[in-house]
């Protein structure tokens, strides 16, 4: 074993991306300027929340074998779509 722990990955490499992760996502925040209110603060989170479902069911229809289950799903992205309109 003369190959060490560098094998497969330095240790400390996912660390590293989840710090940058955080940088960006503080950075992110240090960017927007405007106040939101109450309101708009929790329709924004709704609008990300159903995005979130939305892209959750893309990925559960590229995998879906079952015609119903399909149905089901693009069911279900139509009434997402709806919301987010």
């Amino acid at each position: 074993m003369a190959q060490g722990y560098n094998f497969f990955m330095a240790r400390g490499w996912e660390s590293k991306s989840v710090e940058q992760q955080q940088d960006e996502a503080v950075s992110d925040r240090g960017q927007r300027k405007v106040q939101l209110s109450a309101e708009q603060a929790a329709e924004e989170r709704r609008r990300e929340a159903l995005g979130l479902s939305r892209k959750r069911i893309l990925q559960q229809m590229e995998v879906a074998t079952n015609p119903r289950h399909r149905e089901m799903l693009q069911a279900a992205l139509a009434e997402l779509e709806r919301q987010l309109q």
